[in-house]
């Protein structure tokens, strides 16, 4: 009996996907074996703390571009907010045509590096993946982005501003690939300001400065900036970030949201940061990565 439910679970599993817009799915290992930093011991089944980081591919049925989205979820960087924070956005942007690549990165942290050493080494190389794979799965290696959540939001910070700072040694010929961002999407990055370099922020964010993790070197992409008003992670850290891009002569967007506070699904369900989507998608047509509908 036990065996049989299992079966119609997979079974409707599998029925929902086939009838969703995401018809094209893969999974790949995001290493070719133990990850820069970690002894393969850490990773035994059921011994280790340490997972396998991997990369999933989600290809709409009818694309309206050849960009990817690269999703972040946050969680600190002690865990992977997959079902919380990821599938909302995967499952829209996925039935509006764009391509999705979700990233379970590397947590919890490791000990002696910083907090994001780990994901940051994940998410240069998922972006290496992702280029490499353009051909096959019908993208512009020129159209990639990342979109990111909390820690998930630093990261995001960290793959768009660092791209010429290697997070790790190479391992084989794939990281001869260039893991510059052409488009990011920080989600009230946390991590940002010097008042809250490993939570909230103490004052807010007022008269804080930015961290020194993001270098802003040349192959820093343009970005929309999504953020509450009333979050704990102070938006006064998108708003710093926001200033420099505008110095470097970088298009940026930055939308704050009054009184939403950190992680929107606490918010009620008409409450406009809810539809932060759609500002999302709003901004990749007007950036020409997305095409407009037809009128």
């Amino acid at each position: 009996m036990r065996f049989l439910t299992q079966t119609r679970l997979l079974l409707a599993l599998a029925t929902a996907l086939v009838a969703s817009s995401a018809f094209g799915f893969e999974t790949l290992n995001v290493w070719p074996s133990t990850p820069p930093g970690d002894k393969a011991e850490q990773y035994k089944e059921n011994g280790g703390p340490y997972y396998t980081p991997t990369l999933e591919f989600w290809a709409p049925k009818a694309p309206k571009t050849d960009a990817c989205l690269i999703i972040c979820c946050g969680g600190a960087y002690n865990g992977v907010a997959y079902d919380y924070e990821g599938v909302m956005p995967r499952d829209f942007f996925v039935e509006n045509g764009v391509a999705v690549v979700m990233l379970r990165y590397r947590t919890p942290r490791r000990p002696g590096v910083e907090k994001h050493r780990a994901a940051w080494q994940d998410v240069q190389r998922t972006i290496r993946i992702v280029r490499s794979k353009a051909d096959e799965w019908g993208i512009n290696p020129e159209k990639i982005g990342v979109m990111g959540f909390s820690a998930g939001g630093h990261l995001t910070l960290m793959a768009a501003t660092t791209s010429q700072t290697p997070a790790y040694e190479p391992v084989d010929d794939l990281d001869k690939t260039p893991c510059h961002l052409n488009f990011a999407v920080p989600i009230y990055p946390a991590y940002a300001l010097s008042d809250g370099v490993d939570g909230e922020n103490k004052n807010r964010g007022n008269d804080a400065t930015l961290v020194a993790d993001f270098a802003f070197d040349a192959k820093t992409p343009p970005m929309c900036f999504i953020h509450g008003d009333g979050d704990g992670y102070s938006p006064a850290g998108s708003v710093a970030v926001y200033l420099q891009l505008r110095k470097m002569n970088i298009p940026a967007e930055l939308h704050i949201f009054a009184l939403a506070d950190h992680a929107f699904r606490n918010q009620p369900q008409d409450a406009p940061i809810r539809k932060y989507p759609s500002r999302v998608l709003e901004w990749l047509q007007s950036m020409k990565i997305v095409e407009k509908p037809a009128k």
